[in-house]
Order: structure tokens, then sequence, then C-alpha cells
């Protein structure tokens, strides 16, 4: 599974998000534990990877180890982009814990959440102070970074505007503005899935270019995601179906996921469930600068 494909089910916890945070919905706990084994793996390969770019920085320089600096490039990138879905799990299970007041999802989500950060910094000190880092290479790799932040702050305030999560953004205050911004607008018309659609299409727009979307560690971000997919009700990828063999795979795995969504699906077909929209983003309030390196940064970009 490539990163695109990761940032495009970030757009879709956020947007469904709510839903399992505000209704009776159980979290299956087999999917958490996948969550947490997976995300535990991943890791581990992303720090024998940094490891690796660390005692070879010339691993990073495409003019001197061009199939090398691919994969050390595609390791950094995958970092950055990932975070965007890691950021919004977990502001989805912290919510789904509050409203409930328990602690069981929580508690894994936090501790993937740590060390994708760990993660996180380790590749951007690599990035900063690594030596024989190609300067081409490390403004791109900025560029993913502040594109990657933006969207995290956007959906995780999406989720904001229904707990209080925002302390998963980059930027609490921002989210914290979005999350403002949906719930004034939550109800203002009936256009929801119109809403999701230009949303996912911008997204799309968003990283069409300046990423290489290689993803070094496809297997782990098939198993993640289709943990995250699993959670999720029976009905929900009638209008996302290229998700729908993700969840499909992952259901087939357990018995315990397979008597529970067996259930939410009797339960559906005698109510349809509600799915709330996700509005626009051209409107949305965008405030605060990140720097990096000294240097002013568009939070659009």
């Amino acid at each position: 599974m490539q990163t695109r494909e990761l940032l495009e089910l970030a757009a879709l916890t956020s947007c469904h998000g709510p839903l399992l945070i505000l209704t009776a919905g159980i979290v299956p706990t087999p999917a958490l534990d996948q969550y947490w084994t997976t995300s535990k793996c991943r890791l581990d390969r992303w720090g024998r990877a940094l490891k690796g770019i660390g005692q070879h920085p010339a691993s990073l320089n495409l003019s001197q180890q061009p199939a090398m600096a691919e994969n050390a490039y595609a390791t950094l990138e995958e970092i950055l982009l990932s975070e965007v879905l890691t950021r919004v799990w977990t502001a989805v299970l912290v919510g789904y814990d509050k409203s409930r007041g328990t602690q069981g999802a929580e508690l894994i989500a936090r501790s993937v959440y740590a060390g994708h950060l760990e993660a996180r910094h380790r590749a951007m000190k690599l990035l900063v102070e690594g030596p024989g880092v190609n300067s081409h290479e490390a403004l791109a790799l900025n560029r993913v970074r502040r594109r990657a932040e933006y969207w995290s702050d956007l959906l995780v305030g999406y989720v904001a505007a229904v707990a209080d999560v925002s302390e998963f953004a980059v930027d609490p205050h921002r989210a914290a503005e979005f999350a403002a911004y949906f719930r004034a607008g939550d109800g203002a018309d009936g256009g929801g899935g119109q809403r999701w659609s230009l949303t996912l299409a911008t997204l799309r727009t968003a990283f069409r270019q300046g990423i290489r979307g290689f993803s070094p560690n496809g297997d782990s971000n098939a198993q993640i995601s289709a943990s995250i997919l699993a959670c999720f009700p029976v009905d929900l990828f009638d209008g996302t179906g290229q998700f729908a063999s993700l969840w499909v795979h992952r259901l087939m795995s357990s018995t315990a996921d397979v008597e529970v969504r067996l259930a939410e699906l009797f339960a559906a077909e005698d109510k349809p469930a509600t799915r709330p929209g996700f509005p626009p983003i051209d409107a949305a309030p965008l405030q605060g600068h990140r720097r990096f390196s000294g240097g002013e940064l568009d939070p659009r970009d």
C-alpha cells in the first residue's frame, strides 16, 4: 500500500471518525491488537533504516548512491506522510475512549503515536544536521512535511469538532480553529457526500506532485490500514470502494470481528446509518506559520 493511499485513508478516517466517537459502536479488540503489533513492526523497520542512513549519510545523495538514495528518501517520505494517518487515528481512538470513560484504545493509540513522533524527530534531525544530505532532496522533503502538517491539522480539526483532541495536531491552535469552523458549518447543507468528494479531490491534488509515492513498507501499511477500516461500520464503504477489499481481508481474519460486524449488518438493515459530511476547506481559516531551518513557511504548501 503506497503513501498516497494512506493519506486518503486519513481523510476517510477523519470524515467518519465522529460517527465512531458519538455512536454506540464497538471497536474490535483484534483490530486494535493488529494496529499496535503492525505499527510497532513498522517502527522497528524505520529505526533500522534511519540508523543505516545516519551511519552512511551519503546514502541520501542521489549523485553518489542512486539506488540507496531512493530507498532512503522513500523511508523519510513515508515517515512524514504516514504521520497524518497516525495523528488522525490517534485522535479518533482517544475521542472514542473519552466518550465512554475507558482507556484501552487510547493507551494503544498513544503508544504508537509516541513512537511515530520519535521516528519523525530522528528523520528531521538527519535532514537538518546530517552531513552529506543533498540539499535538493532535503528541500523536497521539507515541502512534503509542510503539506503533511497542514493536512494533519485540518483532519484532526474535523475530529476535534466533536471531541477534545486538538493536542494531536501539529499546531493545536490551528486545529482548534478548524474545529470551530467545522462546528459552525455543521448541518448548513445536506451535501455531505459532495463535501467528502471535494475534500478527497483537494487532498489528491495537494499531493499529486512533489512526492515519490513509493513505500518501503507497503505490507505493513496495508495491515495497519485494514486494522483501522475494521473498526468502522459495515456500510461505510458504499461510496469508497477502493478500501473495501482491505476491510474484507481484515474482517475475515478474525471470528470476533465477523460476529461484531454481522450484528451491525443486521441492525443496519432495520435502520440505515447516517454518515457525517466533510465541509469544504477552501474557506477554512488559516493562521500561524511554522519554521524550518530559519525560514518562514506557508502552511498551505
